[in-house]
């Protein structure tokens, strides 16, 4: 390459590079808060495997049923739990085993073999393969894709809730955020760090959406077994999101979770629970979150809770091998000055 042409090339690379360090610079826009303006609100709730999301949605959408809303509860965990209170304890075929079976036998896919219904809402789970035999987050993919081809965004709902793992990071889990296919996001969590950290990495991961032009928001979140103390309406505070509705850890409600009974209907003991956060869900805009960095998320709680006062200790090739180490003389070759 001569002079001149390396010279261009140079030339040309740095205007590449000055003129993305002016796009990185520039301010991000601020987000749209004001109410959803779809017909249909789809709404992705979030939280760490166990944290009570089923039993969340499963009594919300129940309790939006009753209130005249017409409500889809799609499950998106490989564990296919989402549905069990809703139906009694009962598995309802998954989309994506039914899709195998059928794809099998050379047949097509009808919305009657997967969807079911129970006083008016509406519930399928998508699934996931079994342990060790593929991707839970490719499987969640595929599943609304077979939703797509049967008609998914013709249907007509008042809600679509999509319960997804939070604590989960590959590509298929993160889909409703990533590709604007909810308006916004409801984390669940309680007063514990595990769950408040994932909570915090869906904040996370809706503002690094946000910052490549999406528009999904964080609602709120649901605090569920709530014992009191406050990490997580602390949490919530410090992430600039509200509380919808905070579930007290009562045995009433544990029994009755465990025996597949509903508590969220109307004229009940903990009818007001949901009915709370049927207004939350319908009426709270999506918001921009400030999520924490470790330091501050630890912070929520006592140095006794987390043990954050550790101080790291490095470690010696003494350490590694369990012995003294030998030292060898270098092979560096040094010249005096001449």
């Amino acid at each position: 390459m001569s002079a001149l042409a390396q010279t261009e090339t140079r030339k040309g690379q740095a205007e590449m590079h000055s003129a993305l360090r002016q796009e990185a610079s520039e301010p991000i826009d601020t987000p749209a808060t004001g109410p959803a303006t779809k017909e249909t609100q789809i709404i992705a709730i979030y939280g760490k495997g166990g944290i009570g999301k089923s039993f969340t949605l499963a009594n919300l959408s129940y309790m939006l049923a009753q209130q005249g809303k017409r409500v889809l509860l799609i499950g998106c965990d490989p564990k296919s739990d989402t549905t069990s209170l809703l139906f009694g304890g009962k598995a309802c075929p998954t989309i994506i085993e039914t899709s195998s079976k059928k794809k099998a036998a050379g047949e097509e896919v009808d919305i009657s073999d997967v969807c079911f219904k129970r006083d008016g809402v509406f519930a399928m789970e998508l699934g996931g393969p079994e342990v060790g035999r593929g991707c839970g987050g490719r499987g969640i993919i595929h599943g609304f894709e077979l939703l797509e081809k049967l008609g998914f965004h013709e249907w007509g709902f008042d809600y679509v809730l999509l319960d997804f793992l939070g604590d989960v990071v590959c590509g298929g889990f993160g889909l409703p955020i990533a590709r604007d296919m909810c308006q916004k996001v409801i984390v669940v969590g309680s007063n514990d760090l595990q769950s408040l950290y994932v909570a915090n990495n869906v904040c996370s991961a809706v503002e690094y959406f946000r910052k490549l032009g999406g528009n999904v928001g964080v609602a709120g979140m649901v605090v569920n077994k709530d014992d009191g103390t406050g990490e997580a309406a602390a949490f919530a505070k410090a992430v600039g999101i509200p509380i919808l509705s905070a579930i007290p850890a009562d045995e009433d409600i544990r029994k009755k979770s465990a025996n597949y009974q509903i508590v969220g209907k109307p004229g009940g003991r903990w009818a007001s629970l949901f009915e709370e956060l049927a207004v939350g869900l319908a009426e709270a805009p999506p918001l921009h979150p400030t999520p924490l960095d470790q330091d501050g998320l630890l912070a929520l709680f006592s140095g006794e809770e987390t043990g954050r006062d550790y101080v790291l200790a490095p470690a010696s090739q003494e350490d590694m091998r369990g012995r003294p180490v030998e030292t060898k003389p270098s092979l560096e070759v040094v010249y005096d000055n001449a």
